[in-house]
């Protein structure tokens, strides 16, 4: 019973390690979000969630959102059901990705940087939240 105690520590350590490491192949989610689904994920660099919000409501809030945080150089291209805003924030890229999934579910996948940065994503996640929740 001792070894099974300590083949289990290895294998939660192993698990640890590959989540730790950023491993491109395993999922990231569950942080909770009150106005999204309260999943994200995190895949080749972009940042995704869905936003229990119809497409212009979340579009406004990506636009609010970079505007709090001082964007410069913003490029909107829109156009039926998806868009982009391209703009740069601190110095960095960042590359909004909004499309519509349904009448009141839309996704917003951010970028930032060239190979991607999930804390940043995260950040400008956060503030696009906090306008949709804005009444």
């Amino acid at each position: 019973m001792h070894t099974f105690f300590k083949k289990g520590w290895f294998l939660l350590l192993i698990m640890g390690i590959f989540l730790l490491s950023g491993c491109p192949a395993l999922v990231v989610g569950g942080a909770a979000v009150s106005a999204g689904t309260g999943t994200y994920m995190y895949i080749n660099g972009e940042l995704k969630t869905d936003y229990s919000y119809s497409f212009d409501k979340t579009w406004n809030a990506c636009e609010k959102a970079i505007s709090d945080m001082h964007g410069v150089d913003v490029i909107p291209y829109k156009e039926i059901g998806k868009g982009t805003i391209d703009a740069i924030i601190d110095g960095e890229k960042v590359r909004f990705y909004v499309t519509y999934k349904s009448n009141n579910l839309t996704t917003i996948g951010i970028r930032v940087g060239v190979l991607g940065n999930q804390l940043a994503s995260q950040r400008l996640h956060d503030k696009v939240n906090g306008h949709l929740l804005k009444k």
